[in-house]
């Protein structure tokens, strides 16, 4: 192995300019030049959290007739989608315009925004996302910040025999301007800007220890503000980080006994009392809770609806005045988004809870449910459970599928109309078209059911048992459906937040209807591997087209063998379209439907192709199946009597199965031989 040289591979790799770039200090006048350059650099805590998700962009698409946008962001491109957010675009358009809203000042910035769901519904991603966005964000040139801290080369006293003492709260630079001039000189930097532009606005003054050491050196100066702030002042680049508590901050109860404010607002440092003399001097004050630390940026409440009552009081202040009580200490300006989640038997209590009303009208709640896209469930698995992250098994085809289907199916409400089946309403809702339904019947659906995606299975739990079923059966090299169904139901015995038997029966009546429909997807794999020689399925159309020509324009067929002029041929007519159960009273209609479009591509100098009709190509390969398998004799390899010639073909449809289909050596047989037992059963019926 090639040794490293740790010089080299730092001068290639690291870059002592960024760190210079992102440590930048300079003077209170460079501070106002750069913002009167660029205002963006004084925006509120809310605003800047809006502008950084915007920053990623946005595209737009349509869903049952309604427009939807889908934010960038949540895709959380900076750590390759860790904790990307699937299928739940409206519910983050509705965070974002709350975000929006509050930057603009139309109020929102003075509510708590509660993320409510259930489980493992991406409540805390969402969190997360949030967090580490504001934290890339702030040492991006278009999301740069910046604070001060004092200095003094004397080490006097004020700073506690100190050179340095860094802003406690991070406070922004600009609240130092006092308020008697501040009025005039936000008049003066916005001059010229036109309406719609981003104007410089400072609220509320600096921490209780910044406003004491202020007023100190103006003390010394005789009131001179402009040399306080030239002799004593440092103004620095603010980078977020969450790990070193600056401007983001993550707070969960404990046992409620355990509880103290102190926690939210910081608390008295008894070991510098002695230092300054009294515990009311604010130098002699850790500003370390969490409010504090996360001032500038956002304070996250993790099950925020399991806080005590005291802790509610202080969270309703900092919501609507945007300002805490620390102790012994007056009202504390701070500028953060306070976000809190929480799960719906919390939010129920504080429903019923009549002395929690002055916390529901102070909160913005957003739904966070669980996906009821069958696509965008299989994507939370893909993430997880790969090729690249899991090279040692093969992942069959329709497994992560299966498991997906089963989660969403357990969500879904029972459908109101009574021809149609959950597994029906899911497809629907996955984009797929059913006869008697379109857009506007989908649209119905989804507004009918109005809790749908707040109960059903958690995408852990499928994660959960994915992973077990890698362990158990990652020895064989391959993980199919059937390995996940047993891993799935066996589960349910143990299952934390099944409450009921009924509940029990529901889920498992719901891996019932799955594992009919895996078993319908397997057999369509093996006849399409079957039915995959095109040629035959040309043939076999042109053969069927001319019969529909001569059917509907009452013509003669000729017979390619006898070449004599024949009538039509009804029964083979209908054996291909019975495959997609056109009906006898609806057979003209489909013919007819097939010849005018034929007829209008033909204008368009167009030559029609089987593969222009969904339905028509279906049938055909069902059809093609059915006159094959049985030179196939798939039954047989039940009984594992294969004869050679049946065995080459058994490994021709291998191979297609592998190379057109994803399966792999292990998963293809596993599937030739389900499907095999399959017809073999049903052959046994018929005799």
């Amino acid at each position: 192995m090639a040794q490293i040289n740790i010089a080299n591979f730092m001068k290639d790799n690291y870059r002592v300019e960024d760190f210079t770039h992102l440590n930048w200090s300079g003077g209170f006048q460079d501070y106002v030049n750069l913002v009167t350059e660029d205002p963006k650099i004084a925006r509120n805590a809310f605003q800047r959290v809006y502008d950084m998700i915007m920053s990623y962009g946005t595209s737009n698409y349509t869903e049952y007739k309604k427009d939807i946008v889908r934010y960038h962001f949540f895709d959380d491109p900076n750590n390759n989608g860790k904790d990307a957010v699937f299928g739940i675009d409206v519910h983050l358009m509705k965070l974002v315009n709350f975000f929006k809203a509050a930057s603009s000042g139309y109020g929102t910035e003075k509510r708590v925004l509660l993320l409510h769901g259930p489980v493992g519904s991406a409540k805390s991603s969402i969190s997360r996302n949030l967090k580490k966005g504001i934290e890339h964000y702030s040492k991006t040139d278009d999301g740069r910040m910046f604070t001060f801290e004092w200095y003094d080369e004397d080490e006097s006293d004020i700073l506690g025999g100190q050179k340095t003492f860094a802003s406690p709260m991070h406070e922004e630079p600009l609240k130092l301007l006092p308020l008697d001039v501040r009025k005039e000189f936000l008049a003066e930097i916005n001059k010229g800007r036109k309406d719609g532009d981003i104007k410089v606005t400072v609220k509320g003054e600096v921490n209780p220890a910044d406003r004491f050491i202020l007023n100190a050196y103006l003390q010394k100066y005789d009131g001179d503000w402009t040399k306080v702030i030239d002799n004593h002042v440092r103004i620095k680049r603010l980078i977020l980080s969450e790990k070193d508590r600056i401007g983001i901050g993550t707070f969960q109860p404990k046992d409620e006994k355990n509880q103290d404010s102190t926690e939210l607002t910081g608390d008295i440092n008894y070991r510098k009392i002695a230092q300054y003399g009294s515990d009311s001097d604010p130098r002699a004050f850790n500003f370390d809770g969490e409010f504090n630390i996360s001032n500038r940026g956002i304070v996250e409440f993790i099950e925020m609806l399991k806080l005590d009552v005291a802790f509610l009081y202080d969270l309703l202040g900092a919501s609507q005045e945007h300002s805490i009580k620390p102790k012994k200490f007056a009202q504390t300006d701070i500028d953060e988004v306070i976000l809190g989640h929480t799960n719906e038997p919390e939010f129920r209590k504080l429903q019923n809870n009549e002395f929690m009303e002055a916390l529901r009208d102070r909160t913005v709640k957003i739904d966070v449910p669980y996906i009821t896209r069958l696509s965008n469930e299989v994507k939370i698995y893909e993430r997880d459970f790969n090729a690249e992250k899991i090279p040692h098994v093969h992942i069959a085809p329709h497994t992560l599928e299966m498991a997906a289907m089963w989660a969403v199916l357990t969500r879904l409400e029972e459908p109101k109309k009574a021809d149609l089946a959950k597994i029906q309403k899911l497809k629907l809702y996955n984009g797929k078209t059913l006869p008697g339904y379109n857009e506007e019947n989908v649209k119905e659906l989804r507004k009918e059911a109005v809790r749908e995606g707040l109960e059903g299975i958690s995408p852990r739990y499928i994660q959960d048992k994915l992973s077990n079923a890698l362990v158990k059966y990652g020895h064989t090299g391959s993980l199919n459906p059937f390995m996940v169904f047993n891993e799935l139901e066996s589960g349910l015995k143990h299952h934390g937040l099944i409450n009921s038997a009924d509940q029990l029966d529901h889920y498992k009546e719901m891996l019932a209807v799955t594992r009919q429909e895996y078993e319908d997807i397997v057999k369509n794999d093996v006849q399409k591997a079957i039915c995959l020689d095109e040629s035959a399925i040309e043939t076999l159309c042109a053969n069927y087209i001319d019969n529909v020509k001569a059917y509907t324009q009452k013509e003669k067929v000729r017979n390619k063998y006898t070449n004599k002029l024949e009538d039509s041929d009804e029964r083979f007519m209908r054996s291909i379209e019975e495959k997609i159960d056109i009906a006898e009273s609806r057979k003209d209609d489909f013919r007819r439907e097939i010849m005018n479009y034929i007829g209008a591509l033909a204008i368009e100098g167009k030559t029609f192709d089987f593969k222009m009709n969904e339905r028509l190509h279906r049938a055909l390969e069902l059809k093609l199946f059915e006159d094959q398998k049985d030179s196939i004799k798939l039954s047989s390899i039940v009984s594992k009597v294969v004869d050679k010639e049946t065995q080459e073909k058994i490994e021709v449809i291998k191979s297609r199965l592998i190379k057109s289909y994803g399966y792999c050596e292990i998963s293809a047989t596993d599937a030739l031989n389900y499907v095999a037992s399959i017809f073999a059963k049903g052959d046994s019926a018929k005799s």
